[in-house]
């Protein structure tokens, strides 16, 4: 289906910010100079801006106009519980390396059920407490029927929507359920190395598998959090 034109600008402006054009805190261009250049009206020019505004990708600056988020958030797959990896509002947080296709431990295959030799595509980040300090050390792995249609998941560059949003718009489909896995070890050496832990360090593991709307999996995350920063608060009634 082809793109609304101001769609087709916002995606422009998203291309541009992810390829680091436009900073964190740059201003972009105007919607003046976008209707210009695009030949739309100013009104269709500020919808796509609407569009980035929305998807948390650019903020308006009182009296400046839009700017590129500085900081880029990892926002929770629909409602999670208070203290998990992904704390509902978001953190801020660091790429770690860069995407890769490569086999899958076993428990993450049989969640996402694959064949032991079948290969996902892997992002891993590091989120972030207030102060810069670890939180979290977070692995995702990406089954091929999503990874294989939705590229710039491959890609270094961040998403600047959010991993779920782009998914959605690429293949249709979105978070409709989530299971939550918690279990309690001791630090691997390589997570310890992440989270700047001494060895044997006790950690919680959330393994978090989103399933679309039709029951297919998503996405299989493994999130890594020291016992000391990790809390699970449970409200209900009496």
């Amino acid at each position: 289906m082809a793109l609304l034109k101001y769609e087709e600008i916002a995606e422009h402006l998203r291309s541009r910010i992810a390829a680091g054009e436009f900073g964190p805190g740059e201003l972009l261009p105007s919607g003046r100079d976008l209707a210009e250049r695009w030949s739309v009206s100013r009104a269709t020019a500020i919808k796509a801006m609407d569009v980035l505004r929305a998807d948390g990708v650019v903020e308006a600056r009182q009296g400046t106009g839009f700017v590129v988020t500085e900081t880029p958030v990892a926002r929770p797959a629909g409602g999670r519980q208070a203290g998990t990896t992904r704390v509902t509002g978001g953190m801020p947080f660091l790429r770690v390396g860069t995407p890769e296709w490569t086999t899958p431990p076993k428990h993450v295959a049989e969640t996402l059920r694959m064949d032991a030799e079948t290969t996902a595509l892997r992002r891993a980040r590091l989120l972030q407490l207030p102060d810069g300090s670890p939180h979290s050390y977070v692995v995702a792995w990406f089954p091929p029927d999503v990874a294989e249609t939705s590229p710039r998941l491959a890609q270094t560059a961040p998403i600047v929507e959010g991993t779920t949003r782009y998914v959605r718009r690429q293949t249709g489909r979105f978070p409709a359920e989530g299971v939550d896995v918690t279990t309690v070890r001791t630090a691997t050496a390589a997570e310890s190395d992440r989270l700047g832990l001494p060895a044997n360090t006790p950690v919680v593991v959330v393994l978090h598998t989103a399933f679309d709307q039709e029951g297919r999996p998503l996405v299989c995350e493994e999130g890594v959090t020291p016992s000391t920063v990790y809390e699970r608060v449970d409200t209900y009634a009496m």
